[in-house]
């Protein structure tokens, strides 16, 4: 009886510690989900031949992984599993969270309004700037 007391006792202390190293895994897959999602579109924006289907498939991947990211920094997981996230997401939530919702709006405007190579080229920059932005403030660079 009393292992099986302890049993649960250190289980339940170790399902937080599980839970913020499983956000952490999420978030760092879907940020490499949205990377690779940006390769077809950065070439065909130095150069390469335009796919609109490649386009709107990484518009699709930008819109439903910015509604999914914000959810994914709880308070108690800003370390562990190698994150690189900074402290200024917890400090500043609300504004981390409203990049998250401008990319995935971003995501959706330039979906509907892309329909050729000329508006991918005028709305798709729009839309990576967020990356950028949020990435300038929110990550710390790895070593």
């Amino acid at each position: 009886m009393r292992i099986a007391v302890a049993a649960l006792v250190l289980a339940s202390l170790s399902g937080p510690a599980l839970a913020q190293g499983d956000v952490i895994a999420q978030r760092k897959d879907i940020m490499k989900g949205v990377g690779g999602a940006t390769r077809d579109p950065g070439r065909m924006l130095r150069g390469e031949p335009f796919d609109i289907a490649k386009v709107k498939a990484a518009l699709a991947v930008y819109a439903d992984s910015a509604a999914k990211m914000s959810g994914l920094y709880p308070a108690g997981s800003e370390t562990g599993g190698e994150t690189t996230a900074s402290p200024k997401i917890w400090q500043a939530k609300a504004d981390f969270d409203a990049r998250f919702a401008k990319f995935g709006a971003d995501a959706k405007a330039a979906a509907a309004a892309i329909t050729d190579e000329a508006s991918f080229k005028a709305e798709m920059p729009k839309v990576l700037q967020n990356c950028g932005a949020c990435h300038e403030v929110y990550r710390i660079e790895k070593k």
